[in-house]
């Protein structure tokens, strides 16, 4: 094993589940330094050094998505940080990309990129542009690099209620980010490719049950409590023909006002621990 230190600038901040090993991030493509949280059986911590790249392997039995985005964060050290997820397979020269935009905008704390997927094929804009809270909505986990050291100073985090493996199974990017704006961080979007999808089957989405509709109203509560009537309302008309074969959209926007209500009680639960 080559022993020689990474001198990588942005760390790769991976969430999986049951690996054998750490060798996985060669099916990813990770090239560079990886923080790396397997939760599994077990807990252990091994650091290993090996062609030019640090690899964090935290082995848990915690289990949640967004507790181990947390996990990770806590235990990152790079200047700059990405999510990732097991399915996400990056571009030979995703470093020099990620770095290159944050080092030509200073000004920004958060810069989201472009992964590749079935349901998108291209960017969601073509330029260079700063978000607001409306337009993170389209923004998914592992498109989301930042500075760690802006990250922390805020104290930003993942929502542990939200996210895979937890009470309410999605958002919990989204609400990354408005909590980011609410700081009066910047989010800068950036519309080059650094990233796309394995074919594998997604860990949360059931279809459109009436869980995804509660999970998705407690979310828009979570995010926007002035404007979440908006955004419940809005996704219930505009998404109309995705779901319609599922469920009416009077009981869509019913389940969605009952995770409101889910929410609240779970927050009031969770805050008493």
């Amino acid at each position: 094993m080559n022993n020689e230190k990474s001198t990588s600038r942005l760390e790769v901040l991976l969430s999986c589940m049951h690996l054998d090993g750490w060798r996985y991030i060669d099916c990813l493509n990770i090239k560079g330094n990886v923080t790396l949280i397997n939760q599994c059986d077990q807990n252990l911590t091994e650091v290993i050094n090996e062609g030019g790249r640090k690899i964090n392997y935290i082995s848990t039995t915690e289990r949640g998505l967004s507790k181990s985005r947390n996990m990770a964060l806590k235990n990152a050290s790079a200047e700059f940080c990405i999510f990732a997820d097991n399915d996400v397979c990056y571009v030979d020269d995703y470093e020099k990309l990620i770095t290159k935009y944050f080092d030509e905008n200073p000004e920004a704390d958060i810069i989201a990129f472009f992964i590749e997927r079935p349901e998108r094929h291209s960017p969601i804009y073509d330029k260079v542009r700063f978000m607001e809270p409306l337009h993170t909505m389209k923004i998914f986990s592992p498109e989301v690099a930042f500075r760690l050291s802006t990250v922390k100073k805020y104290g930003l985090k993942m929502d542990e209620l939200f996210g895979a493996g937890s009470e309410f199974a999605m958002g919990e990017e989204n609400i990354f980010l408005f909590d980011a704006l609410r700081a009066g961080l910047k989010i800068l979007y950036v519309p080059v490719k650094i990233a796309g999808l394995l074919d594998t089957e997604s860990t949360w989405f059931k279809g459109y049950n009436e869980k995804f509709f509660r999970d998705r109203g407690a979310g828009y509560y979570r995010m926007w409590r002035r404007g979440y009537h908006f955004l419940i309302w809005q996704f219930a008309i505009r998404k109309y023909k995705l779901y319609r074969k599922d469920i009416s959209m009077y009981r869509a926007i019913r389940c969605m006002y009952k995770g409101v209500l889910e929410y609240e009680r779970n927050k009031v639960v969770s805050d008493r621990r």
